[in-house]
């Protein structure tokens, strides 16, 4: 019965033991876990995020507008006939330049000739009553109402020759102001109507160059300002000056349309060709600028980030004239912030950084 006992107070022993055993290993695993974790928070801490980044330096900036804008003819016409009939001479060659006046197509005029030799009868004939019926008037042979119906007549007849000849001069077409001439779509023996178009006309020397800014620069743009432009398929540079700008913005796209003069002597410029334009505005003095890719673009404006005390800032900033590579930063920003050029996306505020300054 004792040995039984004994058994029983041994095996309560055992088992007490290997509690407070096990109870001590989880209490040391705790231990050792927590103080994994606390190294791995540090250790987070003490690797931070590699960067590029600027010193903002003041700086003078040419604040040049550039734009896109097309290539027009100084002057452009689509040659059209204003009377029907068949073509009987061309005088002009494809291609060529062309001076003001000269005759470029004739349509058959046999029938408004005949009109005219016609009228010029009658008229004739009706000046010689006129005539005669003034001499009865003074020797009081006839009446005053008499002579007034033959001037009259006469008055109608001349009136009636000077519309045959305006009829006459629409059958001779000429050009209405020197330039080159294009294609032509005709031949001699076409039928013209006032719907076919013989060629064009253009005069490329000098060229328009049309374009438009956005609504916050139009007080700006003055007339006479002077522009710069390529086109494609060349790298020469082209200059021009503004000669005319259009009185109102346009409503739809909030821009102002404007127009230069350029000129174009060796006609290398062709009307519609698009043109890439730069546009001289101001002189910007102690210009803050920083590269485009520096910019991140958030809900209610635009915002950088900055190294401070080791870690990363948010600024939120305003911005100006945008070129290739840089951005004009008007406020936000002072002479000495240091900001991060690259990494900006995974960036979050207060994480520690390590920047790398760019030479610029």
């Amino acid at each position: 019965m004792k040995k039984r006992y004994i058994i029983y107070a041994v095996l309560a022993i055992g088992l007490a033991y290997l509690v407070y055993y096990r109870i001590n290993a989880n209490k040391k695993l705790d231990g050792k876990g927590g103080a994994g974790s606390a190294q791995t928070k540090g250790g987070g801490a003490a690797a931070p995020m590699v960067v590029e980044g600027i010193v903002v330096k003041p700086t003078s900036f040419d604040n040049d507008l550039e734009v896109t804008g097309a290539i027009d003819a100084n002057e452009s016409v689509v040659l059209k006939s204003e009377v029907s009939g068949l073509v009987t001479g061309i005088y002009f060659t494809e291609g060529t330049n062309v001076s003001k006046g000269t005759v470029l197509v004739k349509v058959n005029d046999r029938d408004i000739q005949a009109q005219l030799q016609e009228a010029l009868t009658k008229q004739k004939l009706s000046g010689t009553t006129e005539n005669r019926s003034k001499q009865l008037l003074e020797k009081g042979a006839i009446s005053q109402e008499e002579y007034d119906i033959s001037l009259a007549d006469l008055t109608s007849l001349k009136a009636q020759t000077q519309l045959i000849r305006a009829q006459l001069a629409k059958t001779t077409i000429r050009a209405p102001f020197s330039g080159r001439i294009g294609l032509r779509n005709i031949s001699a023996g076409t039928y013209l109507t006032p719907a076919t178009v013989i060629a064009n006309l253009v005069s490329t020397n000098p060229v328009k160059v049309t374009f438009s800014v956005p609504e916050k620069y139009a007080g700006q743009i003055k007339m006479g300002s002077s522009i710069t432009f390529t086109t494609d398929g060349s790298s020469k540079q082209n200059t021009g000056k503004v000669y005319a700008i259009e009185p109102g913005i346009n409503a739809a796209t909030r821009t102002l349309q404007i127009r230069a003069l350029a000129p174009n002597a060796d006609n290398a410029l062709l009307p519609g060709s698009f043109a890439k334009i730069k546009l001289a505005l101001t002189t910007l003095q102690n210009a803050i600028l920083i590269p485009n890719q520096a910019i991140i673009p958030v809900l209610k404006g635009k915002i950088v980030y900055i190294q401070k005390n080791g870690k990363a800032q948010e600024v939120k900033v305003e911005a100006g004239t945008r070129t290739d590579e840089n951005i004009v930063i008007t406020s936000g920003l002072k002479a000495g912030d240091t900001v991060l050029t690259t990494g900006s996306m995974a960036l979050k505020k207060d994480a520690p950084v390590k920047v790398n300054l760019v030479k610029e």
